[in-house]
């Protein structure tokens, strides 16, 4: 049978272990396969280097001290996102991870197209250009989505939103980036004395202001014309030629910045309500990040922001019926509270959004978990019949999250559909952060540092860290666009474990090219930097 105790050991200078703790393994959790037990060993508060010790079997060292959290999260953002900046060459030291990339971007889309990796065009362009014809002032801003070069324009608008939440609530003066927007240029590793998230929220919205300046609205985002571009691995410089497509020359003929090959990516322009109060949202945020930094931004930011909350409430934009971009009226109705509620905190309490935060609060708290829970962020701006309406919600939350976690030995939602579900739980940790700082009677600490923890290795299949470089087993194969190296990019977050069915997790540590447990996404990593800057507020209370 198994022992009913597990050992804390402590390492000394000298390198040797010594027993300071001895405590009861709880009743085993049962959960698929196998069977989890729990140690509680949190009267230990001693600063130092730990092992858990139980059966003859000794996990990882883990630190136990009060900035554990506090170097969690600078890779991702000046290490996996500066490598993902697009539109510029990026340089750590003689190293150069990658050149000026995409400055051919980027061709009108054709239309009725059903192209690959889910991207599609309907029938209507919702743009002033025709099929094929170069679009101008696209190449700029913007970050490679994932383990590919392509810009989706919902994740720029997470990693701004993100980054810009994260400056604002935790003063992120971070600086460890050069970046030169003009040059084109960005050096890894040499500060400048901005703030990188105040720069990585600039890189993101220069794309976002340009495609409203070239096409006239948000664009779902740019890809790639052909399958072997797609695949492309390496250096996102050498995808393209970096010269404009022209069908007057030929094949191999170049003429100054054109040339005859349409390698050019492809701009998919369908215009979507859920675009538009994303980037009226996205550029509300960026404002406040900017302002103080680069003020006239900061105000062409706001001033896009609101024209498009008026635009949008004045002529609402029909929902995409014909391409991947439908949304459901719940979920724009959600899009639409972000933007109001970016506008309303950028404006100083604006009436008018407020106004229509209340109105649509009943229904945006129906889905308390995918977005309502940010009403908290409003109430200096609302009335104590608000804030007791959003207690209510809350409570009822709360309630209803324990029921659904109370048979997960992890506490957090567990990975269950065919993608790995570390972003999820990254957000269950900056969720309940924030409620918990509006109603601390109702929602404990508890939440977010069980996310954190599972992020860095609390979970299911193995204790490797979901993010790479970070912890004392991390993740060094993964999903990258690098993998062809069959290597991995400091600070990049990985989906994590999948349950193979019936009832086996896994996540292969030492092997990197499985999409959907490997693959690094920009919205997890600036999920995680929002994440383990709350964790590490909420220990160093």
């Amino acid at each position: 049978s198994a022992p009913k105790t597990a050992k804390l050991l402590r390492l000394n200078e000298d390198g040797a272990y010594k027993q300071v703790f001895e405590g009861p393994v709880s009743e085993p959790t049962p959960w698929m396969r196998y069977l989890y037990s729990k140690l509680d060993f949190s009267s230990v508060k001693e600063p130092g280097l730990y092992v858990v010790e139980y059966a003859g079997q000794r996990t990882g060292v883990f630190p136990i001290a009060k900035d554990v959290y506090s170097r969690t999260w600078q890779h991702s953002l000046d290490g996996f996102l500066a490598v993902a900046m697009d539109h510029v060459s990026v340089r750590e030291g003689y190293r150069l991870w990658h050149g000026v990339s995409h400055l051919d971007d980027a061709r009108q889309a054709p239309p009725n197209r059903k192209h690959f990796d889910g991207w599609s065009m309907g029938e209507s362009l919702d743009s002033p250009f025709a099929a094929g014809q170069h679009i101008p002032g696209l190449n700029v801003g913007g970050w490679y989505d994932a383990g590919d070069f392509d810009i989706q324009t919902p994740s720029q608008f997470a990693v701004i939103q993100d980054l810009a939440l994260a400056y604002k609530e935790f003063d992120l003066q971070w600086d460890q980036l050069t970046v030169d927007e003009k040059a084109r240029s960005v050096e890894m590793h040499r500060p400048d004395g901005v703030p990188d998230a105040v720069q990585q929220v600039k890189h993101g919205i220069l794309q976002i202001l340009a495609q409203i300046e070239a096409i006239g609205h948000p664009i779902p985002g740019i890809n790639e014309p052909t399958l072997r571009q797609y695949t492309h691995l390496g250096d996102g410089a050498s995808k393209t030629d970096g010269r404009m497509y022209s069908d007057k020359l030929g094949p191999y003929e170049v003429d100054g910045n054109f040339s005859g090959v349409p390698d050019d990516r492809w701009a998919f322009t369908t215009k979507s309500p859920g675009l538009q109060y994303g980037a009226a949202a996205s550029l509300a945020a960026a404002a406040g990040t900017l302002k103080g930094w680069d003020d006239a931004l900061a105000k062409e930011c706001l001033d896009a922001a609101v024209k498009l909350w008026e635009e949008e409430h004045a002529n609402p934009t029909p929902p995409a019926t014909d391409s991947q971009w439908v949304t459901g009226r719940g979920i724009s109705q959600i899009q639409e509270w972000r933007a109001g509620l970016e506008l309303l905190i950028a404006t100083g309490g604006g009436e008018s959004y407020k106004k229509r935060l209340v109105e649509i609060f009943p229904a945006v708290r129906e889905r308390f978990a995918f977005g309502g829970w940010t009403a908290v962020r409003a109430l200096p701006y609302m009335d104590d019949g608000f804030k007791r309406r959003l207690e209510e919600a809350v409570k009822a939350y709360v309630a209803q999250l324990d029921k659904e976690l109370a048979g997960t030995p992890f506490g957090v939602p567990p990975s269950l559909g065919t993608w790995g579900g570390s972003a999820g739980v990254a957000d269950l940790g900056v969720r309940m952060y924030f409620l918990h700082k509006a109603f601390p009677e109702v929602v404990s600490t508890a939440y977010t540092l069980r996310a954190v923890n599972y992020m860095l290795g609390t979970h299911p299949h193995s204790s490797t860290s979901y993010v790479s470089a970070v912890g004392t087993s991390s993740t060094l194969k993964a999903y990258g666009n690098n993998r062809a190296d069959n290597t991995f990019i400091p600070g990049g977050v990985i989906p994590g474990y999948v349950v193979i069915k019936p009832d086996f997790p896994e996540c292969i540590d030492d092997f990197g090219f499985l999409w959907f447990e490997h693959e690094y996404t920009i919205g997890a990593a600036s999920k995680w930097i929002l994440a383990a800057n709350a964790a590490d507020a909420l220990v160093r209370r």
